[in-house]
């Protein structure tokens, strides 16, 4: 598809039509119900096909989304700790 330049440019603009949407969709989601750190994750994975600034962004965004399970998951279990302690006294 590199070798044809319409084609090329075509391809990108539809690619960034497409992921463009679907992170706008995902950043909106982060105010109102939805998954948006999945719909962001989404959209930049897309972008980041064609695009290497949305693949640092992607990386970021994944990286982010890790260390909010980790945390997450920490706190689920000192909770389940301090809960197991207080019901044992």
């Amino acid at each position: 598809m590199r070798s044809h330049p319409v084609l090329h440019l075509t391809w990108r603009i539809t690619v960034g039509l497409v992921g463009g949407l679907i992170l706008l969709g995902g950043i909106a989601m982060c105010i109102t119900p939805g998954p948006g750190i999945g719909g962001i994750i989404l959209g930049l994975a897309i972008l980041s096909t064609e695009f290497s600034w949305a693949r640092r962004l992607l990386w970021r965004a994944r990286r982010y989304a890790h260390d909010v399970r980790l945390k997450a998951d920490h706190a689920l279990k000192e909770r389940r700790v301090r809960r197991g302690r207080g019901s044992a006294s």
